[in-house]
């Protein structure tokens, strides 16, 4: 069954738990599972989608990102879940797997709940027929004694590990840092 709006809404609940004064800055992926229902999940959902990403930490204290294609951007990787992913943290998985190589079997989630999610608007897209819309980026942590990246090249031109503090955006940045920094 793909995500439903109740998954987001538990999620996202789940998540305030850990992070209550975040609640103003989520605000507008509640108000979007309000109006949007289960199309949340829908990248063809204008209002604003849910994505999933993978903060994937080595042991020795060094995150994964990639070079994505399109964006020209250093990022971690994730991207739009599909009608398969019954979980948004299955989607960030799968994301990593399709970009990365490295598999489940590979990882160690930290926890169900979500490390950060990020509210951020996507530019209009005439090519592909998408107007200016929201992303809600929902990034997981996980573990790995993983080295070796096979990439998708179709959306990613490069990979590397970085140390956790060389990511810009906080509070990503200080919650990896201190994830990192944990046994």
């Amino acid at each position: 069954m793909p995500i439903t709006a109740q998954h987001v809404r538990d999620t996202v609940a789940a998540y305030l738990a850990d992070h209550p004064e975040e609640k103003d800055a989520l605000s507008a992926v509640g108000e979007v599972v309000e109006q949007a229902g289960d199309s949340v999940a829908s990248r063809k959902e204008f209002r604003g989608h849910v994505t999933a990403g993978a903060a994937l930490v080595r042991s020795d204290g060094r995150v994964l990102t990639i070079e994505h294609r399109a964006l020209r951007k250093w990022l971690l990787p994730g991207g739009h879940v599909e009608d398969s992913d019954t979980t948004l943290r299955e989607a960030a998985l799968r994301e990593l797997a399709e970009e990365t190589g490295i598999s489940s079997d590979q990882v160690e989630p930290a926890s169900d709940a979500p490390l950060h999610i990020d509210v951020h608007s996507i530019p209009a897209n005439d090519r592909k027929g998408e107007p200016e819309h929201l992303h809600f980026d929902f990034r997981f942590l996980f573990r790995t004694t993983a080295d070796a990246v096979e990439l998708q090249e179709e959306e990613v031109t490069n990979y590397s590990w970085q140390f956790a503090d060389m990511l810009t955006a906080e509070p990503l940045r200080s919650r990896v840092m201190a994830a990192a920094n944990r046994p």
